[in-house]
């Protein structure tokens, strides 16, 4: 099915007060964006009313921090491997090992911060 793009604009001012009424029913339905509510209610298309679930929002953006902060590190790791392999004097590679040392400890300091999250956010889900 192909997605089509939207290019007109509706322009809408709201007084203060009308503006928090909007964003407080917003927050009422399961709509990400105030742009797709907004669009409904102009359209009279139906809406699902309901209650995100904040604690899985809040996991997902931690999981993607996370997964940044790995992939992050992991090109760093290739990129000191990579320095590795184009070594060739003893001055130089012992100055590589310590700077890895110091990555070797972020990199597992940082799992171990995932583990705890983890572990918290499965304990939350459990209950």
């Amino acid at each position: 099915m192909k997605r089509e793009n939207r290019t007109k604009w509706v322009h809408v001012r709201l007084t203060d007060a009308e503006l928090l009424t909007l964003q407080e029913s917003f927050k009422k339905t399961t709509e990400r964006r105030l742009s797709s509510y907004a669009r409904n209610i102009l359209l009279a298309k139906p809406m699902i009313k309901g209650v995100r679930n904040k604690s899985a929002e809040d996991m997902m953006q931690h999981f993607v921090q996370l997964l940044k902060t790995l992939n992050g590190i992991a090109n760093n790791y290739n990129q000191a491997v990579h320095k590795l392999h184009l070594l060739h004097q003893d001055a130089q590679y012992k100055s590589w090992l310590s700077c890895y040392e110091q990555d070797r400890r972020k990199l597992l300091s940082d799992i171990e911060t995932m583990k705890d999250f983890m572990n918290q956010s499965v304990s939350v889900w459990l209950q």
